[in-house]
């Protein structure tokens, strides 16, 4: 066999912010008849894609274990056929047809915007941040900054990454507890205790 099914609890574990999964509640609702979609993934060295996620139609389901009939036509993946039966856990599902009731966090997740240095995405780490107000216009910028500490002095303006609230809390999640404070406002980390502390006495450029 040349594919294989993702298991998209693993990959939610190891981005929680920003790789769906649907809820619990969600899962408890699917019933034979029903679409969900599939995360396939190509075992060949020379595939076209290393994946694809397609609808698959449930015929059976005894709890966490289903058995499906593929809906879609696959592009690359050799070994499998529109309406192919496929066996699957409820790990595999990356998507239904339901409303989730999840998604108003996710969509925060993924459209709000907070600036990073390049350096933060490097090391996978941030100890300063702080929130100035937003740009007047934009639904998306929520005004925090984050740095690592160690940027150079005089990093040029491309250092800058405008990027999803969600990926900065996939680094780090402690600071949801204070997320929402209103600007202006700023925050460090105390490399000791790892435990972020509130700066009270932040310059502001006018």
């Amino acid at each position: 066999m040349t594919w294989s099914l993702d298991s998209v609890v693993e990959r939610h574990k190891e981005a929680p912010y920003t790789f769906y999964v649907p809820s619990e509640y969600v899962l408890s609702k699917i019933e034979v008849g029903e679409l969900v979609k599939l995360s396939f993934l190509s075992d060949e060295e020379d595939a076209e894609y290393c994946g694809e996620r397609m609808w698959v139609e449930i015929i059976h389901r005894s709890g966490d274990e289903l058995i499906g009939t593929l809906r879609n036509e696959p592009v690359s993946i050799k070994d499998l056929v529109f309406g192919q039966e496929i066996h699957f856990r409820i790990e595999h599902i990356c998507d239904t047809m339901h409303h989730d009731p999840s998604a108003v966090n996710w969509d925060y997740y993924f459209e709000k915007k907070v600036v990073v240095t390049n350096d933060v995405l490097d090391r996978n780490e941030f100890n300063f941040m702080v929130r100035d107000f937003p740009n007047e216009g934009s639904e998306s910028d929520t005004g925090w900054s984050f740095f690592t500490g160690y940027e150079e002095e005089n990093d040029p303006d491309d250092n800058y990454q405008f990027i999803s609230i969600g990926k900065v809390l996939n680094i780090d999640d402690s600071i949801l507890a204070f997320i929402d404070r209103e600007p202006q406002c700023a925050f460090e980390r105390n490399l000791e205790t790892k435990e972020f502390y509130e700066v009270f006495d932040y310059e502001w450029e006018e």
